[in-house]
């Protein structure tokens, strides 16, 4: 199946964008593809601000790891990539849990989700350096976090330009629709990359300001950073409060269980 849908991307990412607000013709296209650009969420100014948080936040932490994956050290032919990062980013500065509440991104997250209740599973920040930021594998977000209902979700905020030099987010349109994928597990989850090659996936460059939806079913990776300028970006998961872990083996975050937009009707505790 990857080869048909590696067939038919270059055709889909022609509408891959949409701009802010969205419509039904682009809610219907990211429920067919499982993935959605959206333009302008942010504008320039926010996003340089929001660019600027992030700087400000690495220069206070005093953890320094390297997050990147062992099999995207490989994938670069180098042990020298380079990547930047930080785990629930909300708890290190306001800046962060606004933006997880604004209206901007939560409606569009509604939306495309199909439930007007949007609960947080966890944030990262990432900022790939210039010259040799991190490449991340292809593989689906499932495997680290299985739901019962897959209703699990990303927005990836771009706080700077993401050409493909940059390493831009790439997908697989329609790969949502299989299901979990079998993935190989070394230190992390990803796909064999003879099946699932990171050039055939569907590049997503992106201006500071647009965000990148897409299901954790959807197939997706990243290229190496081979521009002079570095690539900052913000993911947020996101998921329907009905749903819930399918295992015990669930990584929790942090701020697990936020409600973002709407309420839980659950009525039972994170």
């Amino acid at each position: 199946m990857a080869e048909q849908h590696i067939q038919d991307a270059p055709e889909a990412a022609a509408t891959t964008a949409a701009r802010y607000p969205i419509t039904d013709a682009d809610v219907r296209f990211y429920r067919e593809n499982g993935y959605l650009l959206v333009k302008g969420i942010l504008d320039a100014g926010e996003a340089a601000a929001m660019r600027q948080e992030c700087h400000d936040l690495l220069g206070r932490l005093n953890d320094t790891e390297d997050p990147t994956w062992g099999s995207a050290r490989e994938a670069a032919g180098t042990a020298a990539t380079r990547l930047r990062h930080c785990h629930d980013t909300q708890f290190h500065s306001a800046a962060f849990a606004q933006l997880l509440v604004d209206r901007r991104f939560t409606d569009t997250a509604a939306a495309l989700n199909g439930s007007p209740n949007v609960q947080l599973h966890h944030t990262k920040m990432f900022v790939k350096p210039p010259e040799n930021g991190s490449p991340f594998p292809m593989h689906q977000d499932h495997p680290f976090f299985p739901h019962a209902k897959d209703t699990v979700a990303a927005a990836i905020f771009h706080f700077s330009d993401a050409a493909e030099e940059h390493g831009c987010v790439r997908v697989v349109p329609g790969s949502h629709l299989e299901g979990p994928l079998e993935h190989i597990e070394d230190g992390s989850w990803h796909l064999s990359p003879d099946q699932w090659p990171l050039g055939d996936a569907v590049p997503c460059p992106a201006e500071a300001g647009d965000v990148l939806f897409f299901t954790y079913l959807t197939v997706h990776g990243s290229g190496l950073n081979t521009s002079d300028q570095e690539r900052v970006t913000w993911l947020v998961q996101y998921r329907d409060p009905e749903d819930r872990p399918a295992n015990d083996d669930h990584q929790w975050s942090l701020g697990q269980g936020m409600i973002l937009r709407g309420v839980d009707p659950t009525g039972r505790r994170p």
